[in-house]
């Protein structure tokens, strides 16, 4: 199945604003954060420091996701 992943934040700095994945069924945001890690350390703590949001809703790790979904990875903001 594919989702469309988005990154936000720092991440923007080293992972395009959006990507297509093939996921088998069954996956979960915390396995999709996880090959992310997998293939760059940059993104070793994904699933620890952001929220995520799957469909503009925001989701715990172990979401499982369906065909199509849109999961956002939403790091902490600070301002000022």
């Amino acid at each position: 199945m594919n989702i469309q992943t988005l990154f936000f934040g720092h991440y923007r700095d080293f992972a395009p604003e959006s990507l297509t994945l093939e996921v088998p069924p069954g996956t979960s945001v915390a396995e999709v954060a996880g090959r992310f890690a997998e293939k760059d350390s940059r993104f070793a703590d994904l699933i620890k420091r952001t929220r995520v949001a799957v469909n503009g809703e925001f989701a715990s790790p172990d979401c499982m996701l369906s065909e199509g979904d849109e999961v956002a990875f939403l790091p902490p903001m600070s301002g000022g």
